[in-house]
């Protein structure tokens, strides 16, 4: 198992497969590449089932146990059952949705080795829900849940993006869940140096607090030192990476963008490794490098100027990437 210099063990990463997709989120940042969304129709950049599984092998050789597929909207390769039953059998499979596709396809992606899965759905209301996703398909999405849970993809972790847009739905979605077998809620921290919309920001310590108000029990995990809150029996965890130096501290995963670049972190860049033609040896030394090149924490690599604009902060880049 690769370690990076400040000892975290990767041990998952998470592939995204492509940057199309038939929503037009606001608060979306395309796994911090920015807004890059392409056409719709299948493009060049975009690799291939090879291309996935032969990197996927790479990363099993490394003890990798772990891996998400992400998009865009992952849902839009027809091949994606054939790359599922492709992983290796060491690791467990995951998928983050808007959850449209799901009706008639869930039941084949659970034969093919899918375990868990993630949709995303920011709002109770289907007005408010098509302003902040750009679509017209909340109940689509409702039907993606439920054909989730029927294929035996249980429980369901529903995502939303705590925002200005978002933030007054948070109590029901946490009764939501609670009143509904099968539901878990994950609430995630906008981000306002990925979207450039910082006028959208809440403060994530808020609703932290309005939970451990709520809850009937607190539970701490070891990924991320991410907060797990039970309400009524319902379950809530919140992913709040900014300026969180221990959930940095915790982060145990690479990522892959749709093109074949490795990104060890979310929110850097500006060390996009290529993997070249795809070949296993190239994915190796591209794998290795990643991870030895991490960084502990982008709240100091990413810092505000006197604006309040997010801006690289150099004399970090000089201190710790140039050692």
């Amino acid at each position: 198992m690769l370690a990076d210099e400040f000892g975290r063990e990767v041990t998952g990463v998470r592939v995204s497969l492509t940057d199309r997709c038939n929503f037009d989120c606001i608060y979306c940042h395309n796994e911090g590449l920015g807004d890059t969304r392409g056409p719709m129709d299948p493009q060049d950049d975009e690799m291939s089932t090879d291309d996935v599984v032969r990197f996927l092998e790479v990363a099993a050789e490394f003890d990798v146990d772990a891996v998400k597929f992400t998009g865009g909207e992952p849902m839009l390769r027809q091949d994606l059952e054939e790359i599922i039953e492709r992983t290796p059998e060491q690791m467990e499979v995951s998928l983050t949705t808007n959850g449209t596709f799901l009706p008639g396809r869930a039941e084949d992606l659970v034969d093919a080795g899918l375990e868990r899965v993630n949709v995303s759905q920011d709002a109770l209301d289907p007005e408010d829900f098509a302003a902040v996703t750009k679509s017209g398909a909340y109940e689509k999405v409702l039907e993606g849940v439920e054909a989730a849970l029927d294929a035996g993809l249980d429980p369901v972790k529903l995502n939303m993006v705590v925002f200005e847009h978002t933030a007054g739905y948070v109590p029901e979605m946490v009764d939501h869940v609670a009143e509904n077998d099968g539901l878990q809620l994950q609430l995630i921290e906008y981000m306002p140096e990925l979207t450039g919309k910082p006028e959208w920001n809440i403060d994530i310590g808020r609703v932290h607090d309005w939970l451990a108000e709520q809850a009937d029990e607190i539970e701490h995990r070891e990924m991320h030192d991410r907060k797990r809150y039970w309400v009524d029996g319902g379950m809530v965890e919140i992913v709040d990476p900014v300026e969180n130096p221990t959930f940095c501290a915790n982060c145990h995963r690479v990522r892959v963008t749709h093109e074949g670049y490795l990104k060890g972190c979310l929110n850097r860049n500006d060390d996009l490794k290529s993997m070249g033609e795809m070949t296993k040896p190239e994915i190796r030394e591209t794998f290795r490098e990643t991870v030895a090149n991490r960084v502990p924490y982008y709240g100091e690599y990413m810092i505000q100027n006197d604006e309040g604009q997010w801006e690289i902060n150099e004399k970090y880049i000089e201190e710790y990437a140039g050692a």
